[in-house]
């Protein structure tokens, strides 16, 4: 470990926020001295082999003040990918804007607040969930983040309500978010037989440099399904970590898709648990990456409970001297007899100096289980390319045709046809010399 919390000390005594509830205040002061006695991770920590945060080690954010404007809500748009009749909730360098948001189209009885309006509203509801998943014992990010997260959103949607349009959290970054720190924050609670679907979009304006450190927790209960997709495209001079954590009910779903093609230095972690029986999770992502980018995805599964199924797929676009890793590990707990795993990892690289690390995992200590894994990374193929060149198509056009046709299985996985299509769009423009991020 290196770095850690006594850097930033001074950031935190002054966060002050009006005298915030005594648990809160404890467990806040709780995550900065874990955060301190663990610092950052090192390439000597396992989970962080292949990804060295030393770019964010090795500088001081400071936090990010509340915004003295807001982009243009037609700029806002065009810059995510999506439809602008979803409902949405926007975040601007960290801060709530109720001028951008929009929360109408959402039904009656869903119930959706800032983490500030939350912690005065329904004191005993976060006091009783906040923190409860994503806990931050060994977890430097999660206890950066707990420690100085000032914004962010619950969602809470009652019993059997089946959301029919996805609730659009867009956090964007302009030019004053320069050398700052966001720690954006999402609890989520869907109840029994209920479902909902959220798309998280991490946007920037410009090529600024900052650090953004998201951690979301989500509770799926019996019955219900959650759906999260999470586009980031943010800016190349920026650092992003998300971390998202799981614990599903019995007979539920959650499923995660993951778009990546921003920032110089990100990763995504994906924890899930399945603690009821008959539980189902899909994960799936895709990364696009190039010129010096490095990406990490991280995945976790664990099977606590009997007849539980978990399907993963990622799929990763490395060109030029970009990195990619994947990381994903199944564990399968003595009592979840009748697990079903299945993990997926293939890499696609367009350059010489392209590279990927992939890390498949298993861990099984049932004897009635049905668990695969497996891993490829390769080129384009040469014979598809003269082919194609061969029957009049250009060779940038053709290596973009199948640079898309590799990445359209998992898009396929996305449910929106908004966010389908877009991702599709810049997926196949991503490599033909576009401006397309």
């Amino acid at each position: 470990m290196t770095g850690g919390g006594a850097q930033y000390s001074e950031a935190f005594a002054a966060l002050g926020g009006g005298g915030p509830p005594a648990w809160l205040a404890d467990l806040r002061k709780a995550a900065l001295a874990e955060f301190s006695t663990l610092g950052f991770p090192t390439t000597r920590n396992e989970d962080w082999h292949f990804t060295s945060v030393t770019p964010i080690a090795e500088r001081t954010f400071r936090s990010a003040k509340p915004p003295s404007g807001a982009p243009p809500l037609t700029e806002l748009l065009e810059a995510v990918t999506g439809d602008p009749a979803w409902p949405r909730a926007v975040f601007v360098n960290g801060s709530f804007d109720g001028s951008l948001s929009s929360l109408g189209g959402l039904p009656q009885g869903v119930r959706v607040n800032t983490l500030t309006a939350a912690l005065k509203e329904e004191p005993e509801f976060m006091a009783a969930h906040l923190g409860k998943l994503a806990t931050f014992d060994a977890q430097a990010f999660t206890a950066f983040n707990t420690a100085f997260a000032q914004d962010g959103l619950v969602v809470r949607v009652p019993r059997e309500l089946k959301v029919p349009l996805p609730l659009h959290i867009i956090h964007v970054a302009d030019a004053q978010a320069a050398g700052c720190m966001l720690h954006p924050r999402l609890l989520v609670m869907v109840e029994e037989l209920a479902e909902f679907a959220i798309v998280e979009s991490f946007v920037s304006f410009n090529g600024t440099e900052y650090f953004t450190n998201s951690v979301a927790e989500a509770t799926v209960g019996n019955g219900a399904r959650l759906h999260h997709y999470k586009v980031q495209r943010e800016s190349r001079e920026a650092f992003h970590v998300g971390t998202m954590q799981v614990a599903q009910g019995r007979s539920s779903l959650f499923h995660s898709f993951s778009y990546a093609s921003g920032a110089a230095l990100s990763r995504t972690n994906i924890y899930a648990k399945l603690l009821g029986e008959g539980a189902e999770v899909q994960l799936n992502g895709l990364y696009l990456i190039d010129g010096s980018q490095h990406a990490d995805h991280q995945t976790f599964v664990e099977h606590i409970a009997p007849s539980c199924a978990s399907r993963e797929l990622y799929k990763g676009i490395v060109d030029g001297d970009a990195h990619g890793v994947f990381n994903g590990k199944v564990f399968v707990d003595p009592e979840a007899q009748k697990t079903d795993g299945k993990q997926s990892n293939h890499t696609l690289l367009l350059s010489p100096t392209a590279r990927v690390d992939s890390k498949p995992q298993l861990e099984i200590f049932a004897d009635d289980v049905k668990c695969t894994h497996g891993s490829t990374v390769g080129r384009l193929d040469e014979i598809a390319l003269f082919y194609m060149k061969s029957r009049g198509i250009g060779a940038e056009n053709a290596r973009a045709l199948l640079t898309y046709a590799f990445a359209a299985e998992v898009l396929e996985t996305v449910e929106l046809d908004a966010l389908r299509d877009g991702l599709e769009h810049i997926a196949f423009q991503r490599f033909t010399h576009t401006d397309q991020r």
